[in-house]
C-alpha cells in the first residue's frame, strides 16, 4: 500500500464546545484536530497509540509544538488536517501539520517535536526495528515534498530601532 504524501485525515466538523466566547474555535482546539491526525499517522507508522501503550509499554510523548494561527474557524466549518514527516532519528519525530478549510484555506499550522517513550521509565527510547522501518518509509516517502515555508520559525519581537 502507498504512504500517502503528506498524510490526510478525514473530512473533520467543528464541535459546539469548542466554540469561545469570540464565536470561533477556541486556540485549544486546533491542538485537538492535530493531535487526531497525528495518531492516524503514528497509527500508519506502527503506533496505534492504546494497542501500541497496552501491548509494547511504549508511547508518544510531545516536547515541544509550534502553532500559528492563521485565520479563524467557526462552528459550521469542517477540516481537513496533513501530516508531513520531516525528519526522525532512532528516538524522535519531527512532524509539520496544515489545517485547512475543507475549500481549500489556511487556517492553521503546527510544526512538532515528538519523543519515543518507553513507560517502565518512562524514558526516551529507540523505536522497535519494525515500527523504525515503517518511520523511515514514511520519511521517504515525504522527502519528496518541499520544506513547508513555515517549518523551523521562531517567535521573537524584532528591536525597533530610532
Amino acid at each position: 500500500m502507498p504512504i500517502p504524501a503528506p498524510f490526510v485525515s478525514r473530512a473533520m466538523a467543528i464541535e459546539k464546545d469548542w466554540i469561545d466566547y469570540n464565536g470561533h474555535l477556541n486556540m485549544a482546539y486546533y491542538n485537538v484536530l492535530f493531535d487526531r491526525c497525528s495518531d492516524k499517522a503514528f497509527e500508519m507508522m506502527g503506533m496505534g497509540m492504546a494497542e501500541y501503550v497496552k501491548q509494547r509499554r511504549l508511547t508518544i510523548y510531545t516536547a515541544e509544538v509550534h502553532v500559528c494561527y492563521v485565520r479563524e474557524l467557526h462552528l459550521d466549518h469542517k477540516v481537513i488536517v496533513s501530516f508531513q514527516l520531516l525528519d526522525h532519528d532512532e528516538k524522535r519525530l519531527r512532524a509539520y501539520q496544515e489545517i485547512r478549510h475543507v475549500d481549500g484555506w489556511l487556517a492553521a499550522t503546527s510544526e512538532s517535536l515528538s519523543l519515543h517513550v518507553d513507560m517502565s521509565g518512562p524514558k526516551v527510547a529507540p523505536f522497535p526495528a519494525d515500527v523504525l522501518a515503517k518511520i523511515e518509509a514514511m520519511r521517504a516517502a515525504h522527502a519528496a515534498l518541499p520544506m513547508p515555508e513555515r517549518a523551523g520559525r521562531s517567535i521573537g519581537i524584532k528591536a525597533r530601532r530610532g
